[in-house]
């Protein structure tokens, strides 16, 4: 039977982990290439991913309130969606190849996957 890890932080959880390397990629990808020439969608698609960490950190801090962590969750789930309607119109656009557009959207869909069961089971992270 695997142990679980003990979460002390919001740097310990997984979801926030993966969601901060998505930001970095995001980042990467933005800084050149046709997306300096167009800094509202460079703009919107880093404060959209940005958005999606710092709702886990600020909702896992309101772990001992359930409606408050669940509500900042679903705000980053909201925030992830978001970052991948940006991804698509970058796609669209001709900003992203499908490929990197397919990938960082897999990686967004997996942390809403993770955000959905911190949803639907806030007792498993309250103090």
């Amino acid at each position: 039977m695997e142990k679980r890890r003990r979460v002390r932080a919001f740097e310990d959880l997984l979801v926030w982990q993966m969601s901060i390397e998505l930001v970095k990629r995001v980042y990467v990808l933005t800084a050149s290439g046709l997306f300096s020439r167009d800094f509202g969608m460079r703009d919107q698609i880093r404060r959209a991913s940005r958005s999606v960490a710092a709702n886990i950190a600020e909702g896992y801090r309101k772990k001992r309130y359930p409606k408050m962590f669940v509500s900042k969750m679903a705000d980053a789930d909201g925030e992830a969606t978001e970052t991948q309607v940006w991804l698509d119109f970058a796609r669209d656009c001709g900003y992203l190849s499908p490929q990197r557009q397919a990938k960082l959207t897999a990686g967004y869909e997996e942390v809403g996957r993770m955000l959905g069961g911190m949803i639907n089971y806030p007792e498993k992270f309250s103090a």
